[in-house]
């Protein structure tokens, strides 16, 4: 029997084909398309949910700071407690002494945008102890852990305890003792209106990042 001694070759594999030109192309469409609406979708959040917001000032220490930079959203329906809120402060709203009576000052306004945080609401009491510190809403003593140092600072605007019209707001800066806030006749109630937004988050300086 003969023996037939046949060099066994190893299997080549296949050349790759190299692509189309209608393949090529039609991956570079795909990843144009994938990049403008990336480029669509953060045009549209920048522009209608997320702004930029520069903190100048001291008055929200030690949340923020000064120079500290924060989004700020303008979709938001209702503000409440503890909101953080960027104010357009081009008029103050004062209560007459005597009659309750609110009414617009017509001059003496610190004209410039302020950062501070929702106390109280409309339809709702705040009461101001300066002797303690406290500050109450609806009678019950708020929990703040977020200040700098108690309230001691009563600027005059108000007589408390003090009912918030509806549609107005009572803030005040978290370093309570170094802010004009609604205790000082310069800022007063603030009317929603005058509300841009709603701080969202610190995104610098990055290391300090922080959802608000």
């Amino acid at each position: 029997m003969d023996n037939n001694n046949e060099e066994l070759k190893p299997a080549e594999s296949p050349e790759k084909q190299p692509k189309s030109a209608s393949t090529f192309f039609s991956d570079v469409r795909e990843i144009a398309e994938s990049t403008i609406i990336t480029v669509f979708v953060i045009v549209l959040i920048f522009t209608y949910l997320l702004h930029p917001v520069n903190v100048v000032g001291s008055s929200m220490v030690p949340t923020l700071n000064d120079s500290d930079k924060v989004f700020m959203s303008t979709v938001v329906g209702e503000y409440s407690y503890g909101d953080i809120v960027i104010i357009e402060n081009d008029a103050s709203y004062l209560k007459e002494p005597l009659t309750g009576q609110l009414y617009e000052a017509s001059s003496g306004q610190l004209n410039e945008r302020i950062i501070k945080r929702v106390i109280a609401c409309g339809g709702q009491v705040i009461d101001i102890d300066f002797e303690t510190g406290q500050v109450s809403v609806d009678g019950k003593v708020l929990d703040e852990p977020y200040i700098n140092e108690i309230t001691r600072n009563n600027d005059g605007a108000f007589q408390y305890p003090l009912e918030i019209p509806e549609g107005y707001y009572f803030v005040m800066g978290d370093n309570r003792n170094h802010s004009s806030d609604s205790r000082n006749q310069l800022v007063g109630l603030i009317k929603k209106e005058q509300i841009y937004g709603k701080a969202v988050m610190r995104y610098s300086p990055f290391s300090e990042f922080k959802i608000l």
